[in-house]
């Protein structure tokens, strides 16, 4: 299908900034799962463009004029396949597999998580990966505003309460946790009358003899169909949209919208 898309990130100040960088992580990417129809970013300053470790096209903003508001808008248009099974006929990629084997802060494992991994084990098929996603479901209630970007996916088990990225962090800690590589995946889903989109956070695991699965957790299913992959890493650090520092401003407030829709052909 093709899903049409528009995101707008808006930042007010109460004082001025008077200089601004952040990291963009919001150009998909053609591959086995979509082709990029047309895609645009539009922003109010200069924009470098590079190819992370992990291979996301990287756009760094850099704005060195006075300001009170800034709006970085992205909006285009992306084919989506449909993949059997999640499967993303895909190589393991530039990064070796035992990259994905080891955790980070978000994704650390304790003593619950392991527990909950052991439960789902083995994962050695990709049907075994959804098993997991659905216990997790059973777990971490998909709660807005419940926790942070900074929380953990053994406190976000704790606290039995979360949203996507959380999820996909538990999912990516239980897999690593067997020795499983995972990785983080963000982009948007078509919501449909689904609940939780559309930017939205889910995970890839590599089975042996079938690749990179993709899988979202906050759903129980495969990543497949109306889903564009925007930025893989190890955990959404590596993975965010937007992330930057600023001089002056004071106190920020931000805003999202984010639209995905069927566009029409």
């Amino acid at each position: 299908m093709r899903l049409s898309i528009r995101h707008e990130t808006a930042y007010r100040y109460d004082a001025p900034v008077h200089y601004s960088i952040q990291q963009l992580r919001l150009v998909p990417a053609s591959g086995s799962a979509q082709v990029v129809v047309r895609w645009d970013v539009h922003a109010p300053g200069r924009i470098d463009t590079a190819v992370d470790a992990y291979g996301n096209t990287v756009q760094t903003l850099v704005v060195t004029r006075p300001l009170s508001e800034m709006r970085i808008v992205v909006q285009g248009e992306v084919e989506t396949v449909s993949l059997p099974e999640g499967r993303l006929q895909e190589g393991p990629g530039r990064i070796p597999l035992e990259h994905f084997t080891c955790a980070t802060r978000l994704t650390e494992a304790d003593d619950a998580v392991r527990e909950l991994a052991a439960a789902a084990a083995p994962l050695d098929r990709p049907g075994a990966l959804v098993d997991l996603a659905c216990r997790i479901q059973e777990r971490v209630a998909y709660s807005s505003g419940s926790t942070q970007v900074t929380s953990t996916a053994a406190e976000v088990l704790a606290l039995e309460r979360g949203v996507c990225q959380d999820h996909a962090h538990l999912f990516i800690a239980c897999c690593r946790a067997l020795g499983v590589p995972a990785r983080y995946v963000s982009g948007y889903i078509d919501p449909g009358d689904v609940p939780h989109a559309a930017s939205h956070a889910w995970a890839d695991a590599w089975v042996d003899e079938a690749g990179w699965i993709s899988v979202d957790v906050t759903h129980g299913r495969y990543a497949s169909g109306p889903y564009c992959r925007v930025a893989v890493g190890s955990d959404y650090g590596s993975a965010a949209p937007v992330r930057g520092m600023r001089v002056g401003g004071g106190v920020e407030a931000m805003t999202v919208d984010v639209h995905v829709g069927e566009a029409n052909q």
